[in-house]
């Protein structure tokens, strides 16, 4: 009996751990184009070094939250993409990290966002 992981186990995330996650949600990506996303994405306040990338990398990979596939005829170029628990684990992480913003904008630490 195979038991299925429950996402919130893996949380918290490092941010650094969460922006890769992101950066596979609307598909799939090699190496650099996370790196080159996840540094646009923040202004390249929390870029990521190719150590820090593969790292997290190989960890995503044996925790199964991603799945790499060989591009072209070399094993050397990769490109990931998230599994159905990645795709919830990143879910959890946002939600949770909603609820962190949503108390500090009840303890006036930050405003609240406009609707509308």
């Amino acid at each position: 009996m195979v038991t299925e992981r429950r996402p919130d186990a893996f949380l918290p995330l490092t941010p650094a751990l969460f922006h890769v996650l992101l950066s596979l949600v609307d598909g799939e990506k090699h190496g650099y184009a996370i790196m080159k996303e996840v540094a646009e994405r923040t202004g390249g306040r929390d870029a990521l070094s190719t150590g820090t990338l593969y790292g997290i990398l190989k960890r995503l990979l044996a925790d199964g939250l991603i799945r790499g596939s060989a591009l072209g005829s070399t094993e050397r170029r990769r490109a990931y993409r998230l599994t159905p628990l990645g795709r919830r684990v990143a879910l959890a992480e946002a939600e949770r990290l909603r609820d962190v913003l949503a108390t500090a904008q009840v303890k006036h630490l930050i405003p609240r966002a406009v609707e509308g």
